[in-house]
């Protein structure tokens, strides 16, 4: 052996499906590199056909998607992605996912039911991804799902920053719209310099998809500016709900404050007319302020950017939750 050639660099490579390119390229930017050249398209039949235009051989790799409607085409993309990285000998593979899919099917609540959560987690993992990185998790318990680090990120000091520099923290109470969102509500409550809380009693039929009915509220909320969270908006029916139980309790005004804006029909309708007076959410999902009277959008961009460059630079990921970790 005449020659023994060694590795001394690493090297990061960033990949954007075509669910939410805009989020790539701001998360691109503010790492200060470009996103990686990819050809795909989709064949007559609704095949998807990637590839990459540069060697990623030996690099570690960063593949964005935003699950957005049509959620199953733009998994399938990310998974053909990541099997395409794997092929083309990459070194490590992240799958970062802003919003994850199916996050609401994380248990069984009757026989016969899937677990699709678990089953995502599978198919990345057989994919070839070597770690996911996903912002507000529906359920902790998902972190667990994946055979693989799990980097679990928070938007809460996002939205907490901006309702503080907006809104009037003496005469705040953080709602959570049900019992199982009471401890998120506490680190809400905990951030904004110690806010009362409560939260809506609701009932949710087993039977029918998003359909939920808002009983009561528990906690006293008669004359505060409230303040109602959760992670994810989908139909818009739970919160639109929450704010008419709070406004009837008397509160003063209601502002909604989610990370995940799916907002499917016909929650732009319900939300804009519900009574809120702001809707704010983030961009890990593509949004749209047309056709809102109320829609306040936040960039998730400079997490995501952050957190990978603690991953490629095997720093910590923790200081960026400020505590909530």
């Amino acid at each position: 052996m005449t020659a023994h050639w060694k590795q001394t660099h690493k090297n990061m490579m960033l990949f954007s499906g075509r669910a939410h390119p805009e989020l790539g390229t701001q998360v691109a930017k503010e790492l200060g590199i470009e996103l990686t050249p990819t050809t795909a398209r989709d064949f007559a039949n609704g095949e998807i056909f990637v590839r990459f235009e540069e060697s990623v051989r030996g690099s570690d790799c960063y593949v964005i998607q935003s699950h957005t409607q049509p959620l199953n085409k733009w998994l399938m993309e990310q998974l053909i992605m990541i099997d395409a990285l794997k092929r083309g000998s990459a070194r490590t593979i992240t799958a970062v996912l802003p919003f994850y899919p199916y996050a609401r099917q994380d248990k069984k609540h009757r026989g016969r039911e899937p677990i699709s959560a678990r089953l995502v987690a599978d198919l990345l993992r057989t994919a070839g991804a070597d770690r996911i990185v996903s912002v507000d998790l529906h359920t902790d318990q998902i972190q667990g799902f994946f055979d693989g680090p799990v980097d679990h990120m928070h938007a809460q000091p996002i939205l907490t920053d901006y309702i503080k520099s907006k809104y009037d923290m003496d005469n705040l109470c953080v709602v959570s719209p049900d019992a199982g969102r009471v401890k998120t509500a506490e680190k809400w409550a905990n951030t904004l310099d110690g806010a009362p809380m409560a939260f809506v009693h609701k009932t949710r039929s087993v039977d029918v998809a998003n359909q939920v009915v808002s009983n009561r509220v528990v906690g006293d909320v008669e004359g505060k500016n409230c303040i109602l969270i959760d992670d994810m908006i989908d139909t818009g029916g739970t919160i639109a709900g929450g704010v008419r139980i709070l406004k009837e309790a008397g509160a003063k005004s209601v502002v909604i404050a989610c990370t995940h804006g799916v907002f499917s029909d016909p929650a732009r309708e319900r939300l804009s007319k519900c009574g809120a007076e702001e809707v704010i959410t983030t961009d890990t999902l593509p949004q749209s302020t047309e056709g809102w009277s109320n829609l306040t959008v936040l960039s998730i961009a400079p997490l995501l950017a952050q957190t990978i460059h603690e991953i490629f630079e095997n720093g910590s990921v923790t200081h960026l939750f400020e505590g909530s970790a």
